[in-house]
């Protein structure tokens, strides 16, 4: 549906995901209404379609979103030649990015299950490429005898839900500072794959 000239798409388009996100996060994508977002953004239920044709698509946005950010900032690192600075550099970013985003962490992880299947094999496929890029380092330092994995692709998901975990205890504020809990984390990841 077209917007009037003088609407404020601009403006509301990103309060309805932000709402969306927020919801979402909290109570879960299957208890949320479109009417609760339009009541959270303080618009009339029929005007959120004037920014998204539904809930699924709303969802499907912000993890894509996500993906993308994740993707596009990871890839922005500098100088990931080397299987252990590059390993180490992942490490470090996955901890901070993901604890800087908690509501999306929660849902690009949790919600997979209330993507219809079209769009879960878009996110997976977002995924998995993310994956790759840590399999990748995996497997560099497996060759050049830096490293020692058995299986690259194994390592990697488990070292990926690993630092996931960081999202469900780590809070600012809390007895350790991010860059502390990046360095422990950065010391278990590097004995677990020493040689």
């Amino acid at each position: 549906m077209a917007r009037t000239q003088g609407s404020h798409s601009g403006i509301t388009g990103p309060r309805v995901r932000q709402a969306a996100l927020q919801l979402f996060a909290r109570h879960g994508y299957a208890a949320v209404s479109m009417r609760q977002i339009a009541a959270e953004v303080g618009v009339q239920a029929g005007a959120l379609y004037n920014y998204t044709p539904d809930k699924q698509t709303l969802l499907f946005d912000l993890m894509k979103t996500h993906m993308d950010e994740l993707l596009a900032a990871y890839d922005a690192l500098p100088d990931r030649e080397m299987p252990y600075p590059a390993l180490k550099a992942f490490t470090r970013f996955h901890i901070r990015f993901h604890a800087e985003r908690p509501e999306e962490v929660f849902i690009a992880y949790m919600e997979l299950r209330s993507l219809e299947p079209e769009n879960f094999t878009r996110i997976e496929t977002l995924r998995r490429a993310y994956e790759q890029r840590l399999e990748d380092i995996l497997r560099k330092g497996v060759e050049r005898g830096i490293l020692a994995v058995a299986d690259p692709r194994i390592a990697a998901m488990a070292l990926i839900a690993m630092l996931n975990g960081v999202n469900t205890w780590y809070r600012a504020g809390g007895r350790l500072s991010l860059p502390e809990v990046q360095d422990l984390y950065w010391e278990m990841v590097r004995k677990s794959v020493a040689v």
